[in-house]
């Protein structure tokens, strides 16, 4: 079985940390273990589109990614591909593969197969999209979300460590977290922010994203049939605050005023 990319290139829209001054290295695979009713690339994760690649295919989109000037290789939804990305990887380290891997999931992942990856893996960027499992079953159409994220966030860390960033500010090493703020709270950002305070590190990177807006079948379930406003998202960053952690993605603060209508 092969894997399927719809996309690779250098990718500016990324973490500062991971973007630099020559961008991210993603490859995008399509698929994705989580169905979200709000999905912003549905037809990539759900619908499939995109080309089937061989190992060799996807080394040398490793490797090209590298001569471009690209920080790292941002594998994007990879977790049902864990395969092909091994066998790809021998081949590109092989061929002079250096720079870190980073590994881009929506978070529902199993602690045994993140075990396989130790070693291996150089940045986690999950996503922590819900503190309620009842909430991600119906938004996401999976059970024990919630559960499964935090095993697997702690696993992660458990690996890496906090986020490591050198003298140029690019990542090199560790656990970066993304949660993007929904309507009404729906995320549960003040749970996750205290899950990550307590039970993961204070000094945890957290980026709390803004952007979200009604996408794919959204508009079916109210109440995220419409964008987050502005004091949603701020009351969402001073949740995280109050639970000690200071280590926020700055690229949202000046892009906050843009995020809003």
């Amino acid at each position: 079985m092969r894997a399927v990319v719809s996309s690779y290139g250098p990718h500016f829209g990324e973490e500062l940390p991971l973007v630099g001054t020559g961008g991210s290295g993603t490859v995008f695979f399509a698929h994705c273990n989580l169905h979200c009713v709000f999905c912003q690339n549905y037809s990539i994760s759900q619908i499939g589109d995109g080309s089937e690649v061989s190992d060799r295919d996807l080394a040398y989109m490793m490797l090209s990614l590298q001569q471009r000037g690209c920080h790292n290789i941002n594998l994007v939804t990879p977790t049902h591909v864990i395969p092909q990305i091994l066998g790809a990887l021998e081949l590109a380290i092989t061929g002079g593969l250096h720079v870190p891997l980073v590994y881009n999931c929506g978070g529902y992942e199993s602690v045994d197969t993140l075990k396989l990856l130790d070693g291996i893996v150089d940045v986690y960027m999950p996503d922590m999209k819900y503190a309620d499992s009842l909430i991600a079953r119906e938004y996401s159409g999976i059970d024990d979300y919630a559960e499964v994220n935090r095993a697997a966030v702690k696993e992660m860390h458990r690996q890496v460590g906090d986020l490591e960033i050198d003298d140029q500010g690019v990542a090199i090493r560790g656990l970066l977290v993304r949660h993007l703020v929904l309507p009404e709270g729906l995320g549960g950002t003040d749970e996750i922010a205290g899950y990550l305070a307590k039970e993961v590190s204070l000094n945890t990177y957290l980026n709390i994203m803004a952007q979200y807006h009604p996408c794919h079948r959204a508009h079916e379930f109210p109440p995220l049939s419409r964008s987050v406003t502005k004091e949603e998202y701020l009351e969402a960053v001073t949740l995280a605050l109050q639970h000690g952690l200071t280590r926020l993605d700055q690229v949202q603060y000046p892009r906050t005023a843009r995020a809003f209508r």
